[in-house]
């Protein structure tokens, strides 16, 4: 082998150690202190940001800004909001400067992403964390917006919130939750509505129960592929006695499998206070696959855990959401299907 070539590996063995080591370390620090910002009030400025996939369309940026306004809101849009790289709103640093700027502008008083799409992750290492603790706001978003929100959380403390995006559909459901959890300050209790229409038993907003009970911890996760593609990094949560959230959608379900052994591997699923599991939309199997059912990989890896888990909790690709509060400590019933907030998400 020659020298040189010998060298290079050797050199890149020593990185990928010290990354390796990095990652370790951080995992290895203590859970911040829970943050939490102002809550957001009529006449505040929201900014609008795309930390992930570009939007082409000009009528979505003019029907969230409509919707922002609608709430009471007044509306600004980051620098590079409408910027494009591939896929991706914006280079990667662009990205990242508009939300270390929206965090750092003091007339914006919350920020939302805009939507989520791919490539969140990429900007987490040019982020800000000191100085987003230094001026804590609302920070919402949801899908690839888990990578924002978890690294946030996880490195200032800061309650972050899955919540809607600027291109949701803002129905009045997903409304009063937002409105609940971050602007009346609720100490809130999601539970899914009761099925409307006249079926002599319900269809539609169904929980089950794998394993009854109930739990606390700091509540934490978001969209399942986004979350274990963050697995190992500096900003991966400590997820001793938490409440693990998980929603995906468009994910064939062996991926599903994957992911949750990805998971599982990772000694987080042995770690956990209790799950919910949101919705899993168009999780369907792949084409040649012969495959379980989501509910059989399902109780593969969440009954065995001993911890209070139930499925079908309005989280994720749906129309109607909840907003969770990210890294704020809940107590869930997972007979009775519900997430009870034990203090205001906002101050």
């Amino acid at each position: 082998m020659p020298t040189n070539r010998r060298q290079f590996i050797a050199a890149t063995a020593t990185a990928a150690t010290a990354a390796v080591c990095a990652g370790a370390s951080a995992a290895a620090l203590p859970r911040p202190a829970t943050l939490r910002a102002r809550r957001l009030q009529p006449g505040d400025t929201i900014a609008l940001i795309n930390p992930s996939g570009a939007i082409h369309e000009r009528a979505p940026y003019e029907i969230a800004t409509e919707t922002l306004q609608a709430l009471g809101f007044k509306v600004r849009e980051a620098p590079h909001l409408r910027s494009r790289h591939g896929h991706f709103a914006g280079t990667d640093a662009q990205r990242a400067a508009d939300v270390n700027a929206m965090f750092a502008e003091p007339t914006v008083h919350g920020i939302l992403a805009m939507t989520g799409g791919s490539g969140g992750n990429r900007i987490l290492p040019l982020l800000d964390y000191a100085a987003i603790r230094r001026t804590p706001k609302f920070l919402g978003g949801f899908s690839d917006i888990t990578a924002l929100i978890t690294a946030v959380n996880a490195r200032t403390g800061l309650v972050t919130f899955h919540s809607p995006v600027g291109a949701s559909e803002w129905n009045a459901f997903s409304v009063e939750h937002l409105r609940g959890a971050v602007m009346d300050a609720q100490a809130m209790t999601l539970r899914n509505p009761k099925d409307s229409d006249d079926a002599l038993v319900p269809r539609a907003n169904r929980v089950t129960t794998l394993r009854g009970g109930s739990a606390r911890g700091p509540l934490l996760g978001g969209n399942l592929a986004v979350l274990t593609a963050m697995a190992g990094s500096p900003y991966w949560p400590r997820f001793e006695g938490a409440i693990l959230f998980l929603e995906d959608v468009n994910e064939f379900i062996y991926r599903v499998d994957r992911m949750l052994s990805t998971l599982k591997l990772a000694g987080v699923l042995d770690r956990l206070a209790g799950v919910v599991l949101g919705a899993f939309t168009n999780c369907k199997p792949g084409e040649g696959y012969g495959t379980l059912t989501l509910d059989e990989v399902f109780d593969d890896y969440f009954k065995p855990l001993n911890v209070p888990v139930y499925s079908g909790a309005m989280i994720g690709h749906i129309k109607r959401k909840f907003t969770l509060p990210v890294g704020l400590e809940v107590e869930i019933d997972a007979d009775a299907g519900t997430i009870r907030f034990l203090q205001a998400a906002v101050e």
